[in-house]
C-alpha cells in the first residue's frame, strides 16, 4: 500500500559533487531509486557537428548489474533498444533547455548510472542530469571558457499512472508494474512540455484521464524544479 498521498512525490534527496573528477555531478534519490549523474566536458565535437559554431549535449544511460533484485548483465558492445531509447530521451530533454551556440565547439556528455532501481529510473536520470549539466556549464563560465551560461532553463521529469482506477504521481516499481496506464512526462521550469510517453495496458484511456495525468505530472515537476533551483542557488 502507498504510504503517501496520491499526488505526492517520493522522498527526494540530491547530493551534489558526488563524483569530484567530473565537471558536474550528483546522486539523485527518488524513494529507493538512486542514480549517479555525471557531466563531462570535452573540447571536441562529433565529426558531423564540427564547423557549425555550436556545441553538443548528449547522454548515456546504464543500469548497474545489481541495481535490481536479480543481476542484470552489463551491455557490452551492443546497446539494447530500451537503453538507446532512454539515452535519446535524456539527451533531447537536456538540449531543450541548452543554448548550444553558447557552448562553443565543445561537447558535454552526461552519464546516468542507475545504482538502485525501484521505478522511475529514466525520469530520475533526467532530473539529476539537468543538475550535473548546469554545474558543468557554470564551471565553463567561471573558468572564462564561455561568455554566458548555456542553460536557458531547467528540466525535470516524473512518472504518473492509473493504478486500480487511481491517478498516482511518481510510481514505485510495484505500482508501475500494476498500472493500467503508465506515463512519463518531461517538462521545463517554464512549464513547456518536452515529451509525454503514455501507454495503456489493456483498456484504452480517455482524453480527460490524459489531461488529469498531465496536470498531476506538471505539478510534481514544478516541485522538482523548485528543488533544483534551491540546490543550484538560482532565483525562482
Amino acid at each position: 500500500m502507498r504510504d503517501r498521498p496520491d499526488h505526492e512525490l517520493r522522498p527526494l534527496t540530491i547530493e551534489l559533487d558526488a563524483a569530484p573528477y567530473a565537471e558536474g555531478s550528483c546522486i539523485i534519490s527518488t524513494g529507493s531509486t538512486r542514480v549517479l549523474c555525471t557531466a563531462s566536458v570535452e573540447e571536441s565535437l562529433p565529426e558531423w557537428r564540427v564547423g557549425r559554431g555550436k556545441g553538443w549535449v548528449t547522454a548515456e544511460y546504464a543500469m548497474l548489474p545489481r541495481a535490481t533484485h536479480t543481476r542484470v548483465g552489463r551491455e557490452r558492445g551492443t546497446v539494447k533498444g530500451r537503453t538507446q531509447e532512454i539515452q535519446r530521451l535524456i539527451g533531447r530533454s537536456l538540449r531543450s533547455v541548452t543554448d548550444l551556440s553558447a557552448l562553443g565547439e565543445r561537447s558535454v556528455l552526461v552519464d546516468c548510472d542507475v545504482l538502485q532501481a525501484d521505478g522511475g529510473t529514466r525520469t530520475a536520470s533526467i532530473t539529476g542530469a539537468c543538475i550535473a549539466l548546469h554545474l558543468a556549464c557554470t564551471g565553463l563560465v567561471t573558468a572564462g571558457k564561455v561568455e554566458r551560461h548555456a542553460m536557458t532553463d531547467l528540466v525535470a521529469a516524473v512518472s504518473v499512472g492509473i493504478v486500480e482506477g487511481r491517478p498516482l504521481l511518481d510510481l514505485e516499481y510495484v505500482e508501475d508494474s500494476a498500472a493500467q496506464v503508465d506515463m512519463n512526462v518531461v517538462a521545463t521550469g517554464g512549464g513547456g512540455l518536452v515529451e509525454v510517453q503514455g501507454t495503456a495496458e489493456g483498456d484504452p484511456f480517455r482524453r480527460d484521464e490524459l489531461d488529469r495525468l498531465i496536470d498531476l505530472a506538471t505539478g510534481g515537476i514544478a516541485r522538482l524544479v523548485a528543488a533544483q533551483r534551491d540546490l543550484l542557488g538560482l532565483d525562482a
